[in-house]
């Protein structure tokens, strides 16, 4: 059980640091998410590739939460 706290505590960590960075004017994926529901028009292939690099950590996180929220489902059935 610790094993998967330190999953989701490091993917957090990774979603808050390389996730968001560069902080300033704002945070960078915010940027690139605003770019893509606005059309992505102007998008270059760099562009989508930085917008996976920054939302690698958000997936990672999901997708330690739902595997914690699963355990703990067949934990509380056992």
């Amino acid at each position: 059980m610790k094993s998967k706290n330190n999953n989701i505590l490091l993917a957090l960590v990774a979603s808050l640091t390389l996730g968001l960075a560069p902080f300033t004017p704002e945070p960078h994926l915010l940027g690139k998410l605003k770019w893509v529901f606005g059309g992505a028009i102007g998008m270059a292939p760099m562009d989508w590739f930085d917008l996976v690099m920054h939302g690698a950590p958000w997936v990672w996180l999901i997708i330690e939460i739902v595997r914690f929220g699963m355990s703990k489902k067949t934990k509380d059935k056992a």
